[in-house]
């Protein structure tokens, strides 16, 4: 899992309530456990003017030029503005794969789906609850100021507006700590190896009969 820590990037207002992770990446493009190449078909039913097809290249697809993220400012945002309860509906971890694939790195909004929430962090992304009026006042500033670039401090805990004003905001000590440390499930277990293998060595020297079943 990729490391988090700070940047600086462009951030598009995705401006709906309620964004379910089919409309993040809908049920037909579920068809692979790898957490890669599921960007081009991110929002597919708001990015594109026709209908979507499993293993069909986007090349050539019409795009739909009102969805923020076809818009020439917002193509390469890292940082996604959103509204309350995002992420909500299926648990699919395909959801934060998706975001990732495509780019996106931090998400802004009021509040979010548990389970989406959750799978952010294990997969290199940074879920950001502020309170609605400031992600009232980021989406003005998205759309005032098209283009403007905030900046995302993981380990100082704030975003740094254009004009040099910053926000701070709340997150779990330990989720901070994997984030930053780019350390997924796997790699938390990976941390305690020499440990692991310490005590499978006593268990076995315990029990010598496990060697028999090889």
């Amino acid at each position: 899992m990729r490391a988090f820590t700070k940047i600086t990037a462009v951030a598009a207002p995705l401006d709906r309530s309620n964004v379910d992770t089919d409309m993040i990446i809908p049920k037909q493009f579920l068809k692979s456990i790898k957490r890669s190449g599921f960007g081009k078909n991110l929002f597919d039913e708001l990015r594109y003017l026709d209908e979507g097809r499993p293993d069909e290249s986007c090349e050539g697809r019409p795009i739909n030029p009102e969805f923020v993220l076809n818009q020439p400012d917002y193509q390469k945002a890292q940082i996604l503005l959103a509204r309350e309860n995002f992420g909500c509906g299926s648990s699919r971890e395909h959801a934060p794969w998706a975001l990732e694939d495509f780019g996106i790195r931090v998400i802004i909004a009021p509040s979010f789906a548990d389970i989406f929430y959750n799978n952010c962090f294990k997969n290199g992304l940074l879920p950001i609850e502020l309170d609605a009026t400031t992600v009232d006042s980021l989406f003005v500033l998205a759309h005032t100021e098209q283009g403007a670039q905030l900046i995302v401090d993981l380990e100082a805990q704030t975003i740094t507006q254009p004009n040099g004003e910053v926000i701070s905001f709340e997150i779990d000590e330990f989720r901070r700590h994997c984030l930053l440390n780019g350390l997924d499930d796997i790699g938390l277990t990976l941390e305690q190896a020499d440990v692991i293998a310490e005590f499978e060595k006593a268990h076995l020297a315990r029990n010598p009969w496990i060697e028999l079943g090889k």
